[in-house]
């Protein structure tokens, strides 16, 4: 009997001593369970915490590159001078694109034609001319700055910065100069306009005038300016006053006349097929030529400008004899086939 009761006893504490290893084992578990999801949160936690970092590096990294400046220098191709300069964020490269086409396209105008205070990289052509011995008095090429491949030069420079030339284009005059002589060869337009000549003032600015346009050589697609042929009307090159149409009144003005030389100008080379490039009339009707048959100038202002597309050079003539002016377009017998007159 005792040795049945000493092998309960003996069974129940095998019992007790397991069923507290398996708590002891269970409790174990969960604490490397909670010990290892504490980890993983703390993982994820320095995860978040890299990613923030990371972005707010980004972020500062991308103001200091919206704050960094991008230069966009403009050279001229001549002197390698620095022109313009200008930081592309400013004019809103970035911020506004579109608005930012408009600013570069404002910005290659001015350039190529000039502000008031600035005068731009066009330049009209001076044509030359054939003094009274037949040399030739030489003028200046013509030159274009090309504004839309200057506006897309600057657009592929525009957003790492860099410098750009002025695309520059010059145009030299149409013609051979062993030609020259020969211009003057057939008459194949001519126009008379006539004038008071006791009318002094009027007189001398026609004369002189018409000298400035004598014997100017307009070479095959040459454009011609009466402005730029003639120049500045004033008293101080020798330009006298007289009766003058201004804003549609008859007024008194240094110049007076010179309309007259451009009108007859205007009707003579209208025979051939020239382009025009700048006409207009007066405001009132002259009397030197049929209404709708005249050709106002202004220096400085109103222009008479066309282009010599007859397919050939030629030569202008200005006479002036007594109370008459006479304007003929010549151009030598080699050519006079060829020559396009206006249908």
């Amino acid at each position: 009997m005792a040795k049945r009761n000493w092998v309960i006893s003996l069974l129940a504490a095998v019992c007790l001593i397991g069923t507290g290893c398996s708590g002891q084992t269970a409790k174990v578990k969960e604490a490397k369970a909670a010990e290892k999801q504490q980890q993983i949160e703390k993982e994820k936690k320095l995860q978040e915490e890299k990613k923030l970092a990371e972005a707010k590096k980004r972020e500062e990294e991308r103001k200091r590159e919206e704050a960094r400046p991008v230069y966009v220098n403009i050279l001229d191709p001549n002197t390698k001078d620095i022109v313009k300069t200008f930081n592309t964020k400013d004019l809103g490269y970035i911020t506004n694109p579109d608005n930012y086409k408009v600013e570069i396209s404002k910005l290659t105008r001015e350039l190529a034609r000039g502000t008031q205070s600035k005068p731009g990289y066009d330049k009209r052509m001076i044509l030359d001319k054939l003094d009274e011995e037949g040399n030739i008095i030489k003028g200046t090429p013509q030159q274009i700055l090309d504004e839309e491949e200057l506006a897309d030069k600057i657009m592929l420079v525009s957003e790492k910065g860099g410098n750009v030339e002025l695309p520059l284009y010059v145009n030299a005059s149409g013609y051979q100069a062993e030609e020259a002589s020969q211009l003057d060869d057939v008459v194949v337009a001519s126009y008379t306009t006539h004038f008071n000549s006791g009318t002094v003032g009027r007189t001398k600015n026609i004369k002189l005038s018409a000298e400035a346009i004598n014997n100017v050589i307009l070479g095959t697609n040459d454009s011609f300016s009466y402005n730029t042929t003639v120049g500045p009307s004033d008293a101080e090159h020798g330009y006298q006053k007289a009766p003058e149409i201004n804003y549609g009144k008859l007024v008194e003005g240094y110049g007076g006349g010179i309309c007259q030389t451009s009108s007859t100008l205007y009707n003579a080379i209208d025979q051939l097929a020239v382009q025009y490039i700048e006409k207009h009339h007066h405001s009132l009707t002259v009397g030197y030529v049929p209404k709708g048959r005249d050709a106002t100038v202004s220096y400085g202002g109103k222009d008479f400008r066309f282009k010599n597309t007859t397919g050939v050079p030629l030569i202008l003539k200005a006479t002036v004899n007594g109370g008459s002016l006479t304007v003929e377009v010549r151009t030598s017998k080699t050519y006079q086939s060829q020559l396009k007159k206006r249908i």
